[in-house]
């Protein structure tokens, strides 16, 4: 049995992306570096990753181009008790309301558990954030629909719009003053619908830029990089390949510099449910599996 790919995580507001790995009961992470070489081979069928840290108990096959990698069953299972689905209304932890930037004119606000500090951020690819308050869950929770009615703003954002303005993002200054301007509407409402029991936090910025890569770092999409993403993974597929040295990563996006073909975008949730292999030392970079054009910062439709 091989190791089986669960994906990438975000647990360290320090350190880089990590990725998942489960054989049987067994766990363990691999820790990236950008700079680095990185290459996978998929082997066998995609299955169903599980839920709720169980595996699923038939290893039903899933979709090679599905995000999500989980059966019906074990999607029911996962969404019974998610904060995103308001199934677990009475969850007793301290949340956080935040407003999340992604790109000129793209902000969200949610909420996220305390303890896990701002991991839910860097999961979705938040290039700056900055906290608006903290409180009971549905206090939070009802913070987050009076501002998203007050700012005009989304609670959700496709993560291919995400994408598409990471390559043409505007200097740090910029950021911050848009997630500043919104902070600001925000605090002017006070009473005006802002749950009493939620605690305002004040304003400030945090950015994601160094973390993920994206601008600073030889080979990671700058002035000086090899330039920005010109192909995107589709789906894996029995046999297939993807290699490369690793420049920048944000949510779950890994981008790979393989040399001749550009730098690539490999989802790892498309990864999930896999098990990989190394695809050794001697491997040649490049993609062999199916891809799409990206040009303009906007994925194209025809496959190569």
């Amino acid at each position: 049995m091989g190791w089986q790919c669960t994906g990438l995580r975000w647990p360290d507001a320090q350190g880089g992306p990590v990725l998942g790995w489960r054989r049987g009961r067994q766990t363990r992470e691999s820790v990236l570096a950008y700079g680095t070489g990185l290459g996978f081979r998929a082997s066998g069928q995609r299955t169903c990753v599980g839920a709720r840290g169980n595996a699923c108990p038939v290893a039903a096959p899933v979709p090679e181009r599905s995000t999500g990698a989980r059966c019906a069953e074990c999607g029911r299972l996962d969404r019974a008790h998610s904060v995103a689905a308001d199934t677990i209304p009475d969850d007793p932890r301290t949340y956080r309301v935040y407003l999340a930037w992604f790109g000129a004119g793209m902000v969200k606000v949610g909420i996220t558990a305390e303890e896990r500090g701002a991991a839910r951020l860097r999961e979705q690819g938040a290039v700056a954030f900055s906290w608006l308050g903290r409180g009971p869950l549905m206090a939070a929770r009802r913070a987050e629909e009076v501002l998203r009615a007050a700012l005009g703003v989304p609670d959700r954002i496709p993560y291919a719009r995400k994408r598409a303005v990471r390559a043409d993002l505007p200097d740090p200054a910029a950021r911050v003053a848009e997630v500043a301007e919104l902070y600001g509407r925000a605090a002017a409402l006070d009473g005006r619908g802002w749950p009493e029991a939620l605690e305002r936090l004040p304003f400030e910025a945090v950015d994601h830029a160094g973390i993920f890569g994206i601008f600073g770092i030889e080979g990671a999409g700058g002035p000086d990089g090899p330039g920005r993403p010109v192909r995107a993974v589709t789906g894996l597929v029995d046999g297939g390949a993807v290699a490369g040295r690793l420049v920048a990563a944000a949510g779950p996006d890994l981008q790979l510099d393989t040399g001749g073909d550009g730098v690539v975008v490999m989802d790892t949730r498309l990864m999930t449910g896999w098990t990989l292999t190394a695809a050794g030392a001697g491997a040649e970079a490049g993609v062999s599996v199916p891809t799409v054009v990206v040009g303009g910062g906007a994925l194209q439709t025809g496959l190569f």
